[in-house]
């Protein structure tokens, strides 16, 4: 174990660089606490989506690095801010009109449109719970509602009163001149409508911890902060709920980091010690635009997971977090294949080499064995020539090419060749195009084809590839050019596989066939 602490804390891998800097937080002493908090917050006026499991697993990861370089107790709180008020209407409920009184209302206080819960906050509540605990997350969960009106923000709120010029002095500069006109820190839920309202403030009142203000109505009204009479602004509340929890460490997206002094600044004015932060880059979509949950332009977890196991997608979201990348569905097959050919190099890894290796991170240390005998590309191959509609097609070739696999003892393989099929239908075959050979492919297929059907010695990958490089070598120049012609007049695609292993894996009589459909054009 000092051997591998020895190594982590010289690890280059981005978890193990930010664990550090919360381990520097406690050079001087552990936190009175006795624990390390590690935050992430949720809104809840929709379902969770790959954004929120990309946030709650990456800041995981950083948790379990931390532990494995200190001894120090560490939390991970999931918070969901559902006091925030019902904007909108959303359109994806049964009788959207039954919501449209209840506007502006606590989502806690909004009724549950679908009839399972005591309010809808509840209910997308529920749905993030049972979306975190279907993929093993260990953490506390925390409702801003029963954090309000429980009491245990009411110190802070208290504060807020006493320090309330100090903290409008932060949010003004921030904001436009007629904006600043109305703002408040404070929103008050209304006594009698519940609803929470955006209004200025007539007095603030830190002896007595009240607020005084003019509802919609010019009616005045002066409330407590506390018990849940009165909520924070989004920024606010965000420096707030670090003050008051105590948090080490919390990560958001690159369109919260301007903000970062306005947070900071907030949870210092309340007496807090500003989090670590990390900020991770957006996800963009085919075109490379960022991705929107109003918009629906990028790829869902349920999609994924329709083509895919949930270890790729770990293993696409460990991937350079602060690098904006395309998450949209041509990055599935990469991110599986290059998933197993990290597992498979794990086991003849040294200590260091392995705290650098994602599946480290994605599996806490606890890292299987990769049964991928086939790539997912290469499956993926094979569907498009074997016109696959079920894996049980591919299992034929499979068998074949590895005697010992079965669904049974390859789990993983066969699961991948599920996806395979309805990666390949539902994206590859619509993309494919063939085109004819040009006469000098035409001449050096028909070489390729000849040998092939000639050859008697081992049908291995590598036996079968030297094949294919020696009837290229002389032709073609640069020799891609030869394999982008096999791909594009074979395949129907732009790029593929390792030509030698689709041959041992589809067969050489069958290969021979396929060559004789497209020089007869066929597939064209």
């Amino acid at each position: 174990m000092s051997d591998l602490r020895d190594a982590a804390m010289n690890s280059k891998a981005w978890p193990f660089e930010e664990a550090r800097r919360v381990l520097k937080r406690f050079e001087k002493g552990p936190p009175e606490k006795g624990h390390v908090l590690f935050e992430t917050g949720y809104g809840p006026s929709g379902l969770p989506h790959i954004g929120t499991f990309g946030e709650v697993l990456r800041t995981t990861m950083i948790r379990r690095a931390f532990e494995l370089i200190s001894d120090i107790p560490t939390r991970l709180i999931c918070f969901s801010d559902d006091l925030d008020g019902m904007r909108k209407v959303p359109g994806n409920v049964p009788d959207p009109a039954q919501l449209q009184p209840h506007l502006q209302k606590p989502l806690t206080d909004v009724p549950d449109p679908f009839g399972t819960h005591e309010s809808f906050g509840a209910h997308n509540n529920a749905m993030l719970r049972r979306f975190l605990d279907t993929f093993g997350f260990e953490y506390e969960f925390i409702s801003a509602t029963d954090f309000y009106r429980s009491g245990r923000f009411d110190d802070v709120l208290r504060r807020a009163t006493e320090r309330y010029d100090e903290i409008m002095k932060i949010m003004l500069k921030s904001l436009r001149a007629e904006r600043q006109q109305t703002y408040s820190i404070f929103l008050p839920l209304h006594p009698e409508t519940g609803r929470v309202l955006y209004v200025p403030m007539k007095e603030v009142n830190p002896r007595e911890a009240t607020i005084t203000f003019d509802d919609e109505d010019g009616r005045e009204w002066t409330l407590p902060v506390t018990g849940g009479n009165v909520k924070l602004q989004w920024k606010p509340d965000f420096g707030a709920r670090w003050a008051a929890l105590g948090v080490d460490f919390e990560m958001y997206g690159k369109d919260h980091s301007t903000n970062t002094p306005i947070y900071d600044g907030i949870c210092k004015a309340l007496g807090g010690r500003a989090p670590e932060h990390f900020t991770y880059e957006l996800f963009l979509d085919a075109n490379g635009q960022k991705i929107s949950k109003s918009s629906g332009n990028g790829i869902s977890i349920d999609e994924w997971l329709s083509y895919a196991a949930t270890e790729s997608l770990s293993y696409f979201m460990y991937q350079k977090p602060k690098t904006a990348k395309k998450l949209h569905f041509d990055v599935i097959p990469r991110a599986v294949d290059e998933y197993h050919q990290q597992l498979r190099a794990f086991p003849g890894q040294d200590a260091t080499q392995r705290l650098n290796n994602p599946v480290w991170h994605i599996h806490e240390g606890d890292v299987p064995e990769s049964r991928m005998v086939v790539p997912f590309s290469m499956l993926l191959n094979l569907a498009s020539v074997s016109a696959a509609h079920d894996k049980a097609t591919l299992w034929g070739f499979i068998r074949r090419y590895a005697p010992e696999a079965s669904p049974e003892t390859h789990p993983d393989l066969d699961a991948a060749a599920g996806y395979a099929v309805r990666y390949y239908e539902d994206f590859v075959a619509p993309a494919k195009h063939y085109r004819a050979p040009t006469d000098p492919e035409r001449e050096a297929l028909t070489e390729l084809r000849d040998r092939l059907a000639a050859h008697d010695g081992p049908v291995d990958d590598e036996t079968l590839q030297s094949i294919v490089y020696d009837v290229g070598r002389d032709r073609f120049d640069p020799l891609r050019d030869w394999f982008k012609a096999l791909y594009e007049v074979l395949l129907g695609a732009s790029q593929g596989p390792r030509f030698g292993g689709f041959i041992a894996l589809y067969g050489v009589d069958e290969t021979v066939a396929l060559i004789d459909r497209a020089l007869a054009e066929e597939l064209a």
